[in-house]
């Protein structure tokens, strides 16, 4: 049987590897060997799923439901340190299996005897434990089985940050190179299916053609690349030539201030089941049951990749993102949030249809046959405003109550998005100023001839998405940040200035700068600290950053009564002096320009 400590030495190995072709060597390598040792065990499978970072199949809806709480406490009561200790170490790397292996390398009796199949049998009680209690007891037996080095791996893969360079991209290659099969058929197979390990075993029993797709495990959703005019849209379709003149066929649309997420439904052996998956590839079904509720009807299987939005039922518009977020997250939607914050489903892509993935046709065929599945089912996809909740709301057959107005209709939750045909760059321009009148964030223009891929970022797609004024604002506060940035304070807390000149917090930003102007600004920040809290620290507010973002919200988080969102860093205002930054004013000012802003 294959020990842990193979993969614990060969994660620590590829940790410090900097180069992709050798990893993907080493890798190959001992999947190998692994299987080579035993052949008619899952250890090979295992290894491969568990290099990758993931304790099960994504396929597999199982989870080990153990925080970073549990964790934390299991490693003190196995280790016997103290709480400062771990608080120390986890200062020192950033990350908890790195700081396990502090506390633990000095157990150097702990010889290496915990097998893979061990640590799935662990994982699998842990997944069914029915307490917390137990859940620690387990992740306790597996840390006392441990060596130092494998309690290191063990708690990040338990905790699903591995932290060694390694994708999963880089994983299937390794399969194929292991078993001395084409790539594309073993990345085929892993989408198909889902699943690492079964991709490893059917890839040495010359079986990857047989996999077959099955729903309920989120695909890989495609991208599109960021441009700043219509004339750059029409250069990256077109290639070099003048704007003006360029001929392009490309699909607009409007680009929605919602959730981008993929429905899968209609599968006849579990029928009425439904699942919504999150662009983070987690399942967020819990928070829209009136969308699980009105997908529940479909009986034929598809996958549509699409946006929830937050809807005006009256206005037939989209609300704004600030109101659809309340009801992102929450474990249980009450009929008020329900009536408060009505949902949508705008599909604008037909990933899987009649037992086949459509990735690879060319959209205008996809868009025919989105077109044809959302004719056929609107008018079936629906769902109440108000349900009965006493009972179980995520059953398709409820009763209803009325609602407010003496009512019981049921609201369409699925709609298609328009799209249209455009050629040249003023057609562009005139459409980018239409979404905005309509209270949409810009458009997205999608080459007519452009294949589905999965995961990838390139030019088939590109979002039309104007900033808009950036702010000028002061450093207040500074955090410090995990992974390679782990000790270094790297997470930025700034402000804005009130009416009275004080000092009003309005957002955090930690992308945009370089890592050069990170360890200057880190450095920088140490030596300016007020107050030393552990992983945060106020500074003299005399930093000066220029930042950019997406919108402005109307928050309770910072004093300022604002939020940025996504907010990002455009440069250091070494040429600004902190009495000239923006003013809460100045915040309402960009904040009342905003065409989506909520109604007040």
């Amino acid at each position: 049987m294959a020990l842990f400590h193979v993969i614990a030495e060969l994660a620590e190995a590829l940790a410090g590897e900097p180069g992709r072709l050798k990893k993907r060597a080493a890798i190959a390598e001992a999947i190998a060997a692994a299987h080579a040792a035993a052949p008619k065990t899952e250890d090979a499978g295992l290894f491969a799923l568990y290099l990758a970072g993931t304790p099960f199949a994504e396929a597999d809806p199982r989870r080990l439901n153990a925080g970073g709480a549990l964790l934390s406490k299991a490693l003190l009561s196995v280790s016997g340190a103290t709480s400062t200790a771990l608080t120390a170490a986890y200062k020192r790397h950033g990350d908890l299996g790195a700081a396990a292996f502090d506390l633990l390398q000095g157990n150097s009796s702990q010889k290496a005897s915990l097998t893979l199949q061990d640590v799935a049998e662990a994982f699998a009680a842990m997944a069914a434990a029915k307490t917390t209690a137990i859940r620690a007891a387990l992740v306790e037996g597996l840390l006392q089985r441990s060596t130092a080095l494998e309690a290191k791996y063990l708690l990040k893969l338990m905790s699903g940050d591995m932290r060694i360079g390694v994708k999963q991209s880089l994983v299937e290659e390794a399969i194929a190179v292991a078993a001395s099969a084409p790539v594309a058929e073993v990345r085929h197979a892993v989408m198909l299916e889902a699943d690492l390990a079964a991709a490893v075993r059917r890839a040495f029993a010359g079986t990857l053609g047989e996999a077959r797709m099955r729903l309920f495990h989120p695909l890989g959703f495609m991208l599109a690349s960021p441009v700043d005019s219509p004339e750059e849209a029409v250069e990256r379709f077109a290639g070099k030539q003048d704007a003006e003149t360029a001929s392009i066929e490309a699909f607009l649309e409007d680009k929605y201030d919602g959730m981008r997420a993929q429905i899968h439904c209609g599968d006849a052996g579990q029928p009425g089941r439904v699942v919504i998956y999150s662009r983070n590839r987690d399942d967020v079904t819990a928070s829209f049951p009136d969308l699980e509720e009105a997908f529940a009807s479909v009986r034929e299987p598809l996958i549509f990749d699409g946006e929830i939005l937050g809807w005006d039922l009256k206005a037939a518009r989209a609300l704004p993102f600030a109101v659809l977020g309340q009801r992102i997250g929450r474990k249980r939607v009450s009929n008020e949030w329900r009536q408060q914050v009505p949902v949508v489903f705008m599909a604008f892509d037909l990933m899987y249809a009649n037992g086949e993935l459509t990735l690879n046709q060319p959209l205008t065929e996809r868009r025919n046959r989105l077109e044809v599945a959302v004719e056929r089912l609107v008018e079936k996809v629906r769902s109440p405003l108000v349900v009965d909740e006493r009972k179980n709301t995520a059953q398709i057959a409820m009763f209803m109550q009325p609602d407010s107005d003496g009512n019981n209709d049921e609201v369409e939750r699925l709609m298609l998005s328009p799209a249209r045909l455009v050629q040249s760059a003023e057609d562009i321009e005139r459409a980018y100023a239409d979404a905005r009148a309509r209270a949409n964030e810009g458009v997205m223009l999608k080459a007519a001839a452009s294949e589905y891929q999965p995961g990838r970022r390139g030019l088939a797609w590109v979002k039309l998405k104007r900033e808009l004024a950036t702010l000028d604002v002061v450093v207040t506060g500074a955090e410090l940040g995990h992974g390679k940035r782990a000790g270094i304070l790297s997470d930025y807390t700034f402000a804005v200035r009130g009416p009275g000149g004080e000092l009003r917090n309005v957002g955090k930003a930690y992308s945009g700068l370089t890592d050069a102007e990170i360890a200057k600004m880190s450095a920088w920040m140490m030596e300016h600290t007020l107050e030393d809290q552990g992983y945060f620290r106020t500074v003299e507010p005399l930093m000066v950053l220029e930042v950019a973002f997406n919108n402005i919200m109307r928050s309770d988080r910072h004093a300022s009564g604002f939020a940025l969102r996504f907010p990002r860093i455009i440069r250091i205002r070494t040429d600004k002096p902190v009495s000239e930054i923006d003013t809460v004013e100045r915040v309402e000012e960009i904040y009342q320009s905003q065409v989506d802003k909520p109604e007040e």
